[in-house]
């Protein structure tokens, strides 16, 4: 039985996936702690100045001092109501690919150390576990098959004791013994896990309507045949959109062919490696299955607890375990997205419905983390770009690209498609055909990863740039500038990016820099100085997407009578300050940040949401129909991926700080200040509430004497007016927007959700509304969905960073040292600026090490073999990242109004391309094939 037989009914609906209950307690917050019968008691370290600039991090006081918020660190004990014996498991692998794989065997073990379950192929299939479709086909490998990747899990085993586990995992480690394989059989095979092509070609001018495009007419896909994308359709000027964007492919191969004598054209290839995330915390999950109840306690590492949730009931709910309920733990996390859309949760779920009543904890050490643990897609690009010699512009881009996916599809359709429409870069195209196809291999699986694979094309668009500016000697920065795109240009898909667009500005900045405007005269200096090394300086400038073009974020906010303030979110805390930033968020509209704050929420009964279909697949007729349903969405809900919380985590913020001012503090403030004879002290003023202004926790305007917040709180639920609001809101490159009546009034909000709560004295017609745990759910009218169309944009919002680098090469050894860097980042209005800088300095370090250090055999010799750890991987340490010398510049935004941009992905992106063009200027040799090791410089000296 298929877990898709199951009705998708959303658990937003009263708790509940397909009958199962679901109950969310994360790990730290006030309903964990309910569970433990303790309370949750604010920090006494205060992270909010007087000024309503923060201090510090909001969990910055938990987290230091050790307290239990990350799921690695739960064991039993820690859980109330949890047997006190924890049980371990392990992941059993066949590490040969081109073997069939013919069955274990733990006699190596003796008779004391066998576990007390092992777990196989034959026991998914005939207790009915029905595993995900997408981390399928077979999460345990049966006997007689040939695995589909190195490391592929032959069985999960499981002790309930750990000194038996711990001997008994390392005999069982870096030991070949236990695995029996017999014949030598071809690779496993399958056909790509995606292909894709963006053509595009413009109009007279950038703005004028594009003659095709992805977003006017469509993206073209392949047949395929043989397991390879073939391009067969007829071209054809007039015909389909399949043969229209053929037929303008092949007039752009044409002028590629014969190109105009004064157009220059650049082709050369590049290739990225693969890179293990190194997140701090490696996958782990601790479940407890209590067949009395039928309920499954689970604690959980994860991005996405909403989806991991929904997927565990579709999972079991079908088996003879006769789940009930689910009770799901997520912890605080770390992941550079490597734990989004991640294999391993449902692996530690079904280890803990064999552990016989024992809870059971499945959790990688580093070695399996680097044996299995979701990696980033190595790259190989061939680029093509026409420049016409006489004004310096680009005319035409071509690239073709081949991504190594590894041994399971993960994300790899869309990293794929997002590296290649992000190849364009910071750059105007008035033509182009972007070709991108995902292949399955027997490496590690690749997935979701800091960049997406746009730090893959993009690096690879920075060098050659650069390379071509070298080329035609003009400056490279200058040959930026004449191509950046400008506000209201279109991206290489036919779609406008979102607002204005300040590229010439950093690029004015960079090229009035010291060391790019003496760089020559420095060169000569440092090269005449230091006989042992060769001075670089390298610049590049990227702008990444961020979002996923379907966000679906969920706030709460409410406040009581004595004025303290809650926020609950669908986020989860990734160590990207996501809890701190957004209960930054709310003082937008109440003037104080919220008092407390519930992340990696997934619990929302009182807005009964339901969703069904894919939004990235789904039809314009279809999303019409299903609008119809007040309460239908087209996604429930977000993981935290995506570089998403800054803009679409703050919009659901802050919609709900907005109703809840408009509809509940802005009254009492009114009704307060017009005490008295005539209107009080209201009366001889015009008072509006645009010119309503927060001053130290005050509510003044137009003169008005100041209300503290405590005060408006007290009056609003003493006229029950509105105190709490819960929001949903959807995104695809736009936002939904429907009509609701909020206490009375009319207001058309960019929400598609919209529940309320009213205060302690509203009237008992009003409180007999609030039916919906707690709130008067209100049905939306005239809804307007964005166009389904707004898929074959691909991305519209972007931030750019710009990033200089010195380096020195060593003439002997060809080993690169980054000696200082510099960054501008245009994020538009910063929430917490310490948070920005933090990401920006964690981003390049990142970054460096891309460049010149990580680097794995992708197959044989690497990883998936289980004896990879540190010791083998280098990552930059702080002499390698310029630490104490490193600067930025942030960007101060157009207005105070300017939405939030998501920069954790692309801080990582330029400092690749910079390193790249610094080497190159250092040794007059250009080095294409990532990570630049000391033997490619070697290499491209002696080429």
């Amino acid at each position: 039985m298929s877990n898709r037989d199951i009705s998708r009914r959303s658990f937003l609906q009263g708790g509940l996936i397909a009958g199962v209950g679901v109950t969310m307690a994360p790990l730290g917050s006030q309903a964990f702690a309910a569970l433990m019968e303790s309370q949750v008691t604010t920090s006494p370290q205060k992270w909010m100045n007087h000024d309503g600039k923060v201090r510090v991090r909001n969990d910055a006081l938990s987290k230091v001092c050790g307290e239990k918020v990350f799921a690695r660190d739960i064991r039993s004990k820690d859980m109330p109501g949890w047997p006190q014996q924890q049980g371990h498991a392990l992941l059993l692998k066949a590490t040969k690919a081109d073997r069939i794989y013919a069955g274990y065997d733990l006699s190596l073990l003796g008779a004391e150390l066998q576990p007390d379950r092992i777990v196989t192929a034959d026991d998914l299939k005939k207790d009915g576990i029905a595993w995900p479709e997408a981390h399928s086909p077979d999460p345990l490998l049966p006997p007689g098959q040939v695995p589909m990747f190195i490391g592929h899990p032959v069985a999960i085993l499981i002790w309930h004791d750990f000194e038996r586990f711990r001997k008994a995992k390392l005999k069982l480690q870096f030991n070949e013994a236990a695995i029996r394989y017999g014949a030598q059989a071809p690779l496993y095979q399958r056909d790509p896990y995606g292909s894709f092509r963006f053509v595009r070609v413009g109009g007279k001018t950038p703005f004028d309507e594009d003659t095709f495009s992805s977003l006017k007419d469509s993206p073209l896909f392949p047949t395929i045949l043989a397991r390879k994308p073939v391009w067969n359709a007829e071209p054809k000027q007039h015909g389909n959109l399949t043969e229209q964007g053929m037929y303008h492919a092949q007039r752009i191969d044409e002028q590629l062919k014969q190109p105009p004598e004064d157009w220059l054209l650049f082709d050369e290839r590049y290739k990225t490696q693969s890179i293990e995330p190194a997140a701090l915390e490696p996958d782990n999950g601790n479940g407890w299955f209590d067949a009395a109840t039928g309920t499954l306690h689970f604690v959980v590492a994860s991005q996405c607890p909403f989806e991991v949730a929904q997927e565990c009931v579709h999972m079991i709910k079908p088996s003879r375990f006769g789940l009930k309920h689910l009770n799901m733990h997520p912890g605080y996390t770390v992941g550079y997205g490597s734990k989004d859309n991640n294999i391993f949760p449902f692996y530690a779920a079904v280890a803990a419905l064999y552990g016989a009543g024992v809870p059971i904890r499945l959790a990688n050490d580093r070695y399996e983390q680097f044996q299995s643990g979701i990696k980033r897609h190595p790259f190989d690009i061939r680029y093509q770009l026409a420049v016409d010699k006489n004004d310096l512009s680009f005319q035409i881009f071509r690239a073709d690209m081949t991504v190594d996916g590894g041994g399971r599809i993960n994300y790899s359709p869309s990293v794929a498609a997002v590296g290649a429409t992000a190849a364009q870069s910071i750059y105007y195209m008035p033509q182009n055909d972007l070709a991108v196809t995902a292949y399955h291999s027997r490496g590690v699986e690749a997935g979701s990863m800091r960049g997406y694979g746009t730090l893959q094309s993009m690096a690879a668009t920075e060098m050659m740039v650069d390379e071509i500016a070298n080329r035609l000697g003009v400056d490279a920065i200058e040959l930026r500038r004449k191509n950046a795109l400008k506000s209201g240009m279109k991206n290489t898909q036919g779609a406008v990016p979102a607002g204005a667009l300040r590229l010439h500005e950093i690029l004015d900045k960079a090229s009035q820099h010291e060391w790019w405007k003496n760089r020559q005269a420095r060169k000569q200096a440092e090269d005449a100085k230091d006989h042992d090394n060769w001075y670089g300086v390298g610049f590049a400038i990227t702008q990444k997407d961020f979002g996923t073009g379907a966000e679906a974020p969920l706030a709460a906010i409410e406040f009581n009578a004595e004025g303290q303030i809650s926020l609950r979110h669908i986020g989860t805390e990734l160590g990207t300050g996501m809890s701190t930033s957004q209960a930054f968020v709310v003082s937008d509209f109440l003037g104080r940040a919220a008092d407390e704050v519930k992340t990696a929420q997934t619990e929302w009964p009182e807005l009964a949401l339901s969703t069904s279909g894919n939004p990235y697949l789904m039809s314009q007729a279809e999303q019409d129909a299903a609008l119809r349903n007040p309460r239908w969405v087209a996604k429930l809900a977000s993981p935290s991926s995506a570089t998403n919380s800054a803009f679409y985590f703050s919009h659901a913020t802050r919609e709900a700080a907005r109703v809840l001012f408009n509809h509940g503090l802005w009254p009492a403030a009114v009704a307060l200040w017009r005490q008295g004879p005539f209107g009080g002290q209201a009366n001889p003023l015009v008072v509006r509430r645009e010119n309503a202004v927060w001053v130290n926790g005050e509510l003044t305007g137009n003169g008005l004497a100041p209300i503290p917040f405590a005060v408006l709180a007290k009056k609003a639920h003493e006229m029950g007016l509105v105190t709490g609001v819960s929001v949903h809101a959807f995104n695809r490159w736009s936002w939904a927007e429907a009509d609701f009546v909020i206490d009375g009034v009319r207001e058309r909000l960019p929400l598609d959700g919209l529940a309320v709560k009213y205060g302690d004295g509203a009237v008992n017609a009003k409180k007999a509304q609030m039916t919906s745990a707690g709130f008067h759910l209100l049905d939306r009218q005239n809804a307007a969905y964005p166009a389904t169309q707004l898929n074959n944009a691909m991305v519209t919002y972007y931030s750019p960073v710009a990033t200089i680098v010195e380096v020195k090469v060593n003439k002997g050894s060809g080993e690169v040292s980054v000696l200082n860097h510099h960054s501008w980042v245009e994020c538009g209005r910063v929430l917490v600026p310490e948070l920005v800088k933090g990401q920006l300095e964690g981003g390049i370090a990142m970054g460096i090490g891309h460049a010149l250090l990580e680097e794995m055999p992708l197959y044989e010799g690497g990883p998936g073999e289980g004896d990879w750890n540190f010791n083998r991987y280098r990552l930059p340490m702080a002499k390698h990242v310029a630490v104490w010398k490193q600067t930025s510049e942030i960007l101060p935004p157009l207005s105070p109004t300017d939405p939030s941009k998501g920069i954790a992905e692309v801080v990582m992106i330029p400092v690749v391309g910079a390193i790249a063009n610094a080497v190159a200027h250092a040794i007059g040799k250009r080095v294409r094939d990532l990570p630049i090791t000391p033997a490619r410089v070697k290499e491209a000296l002696n080429g």
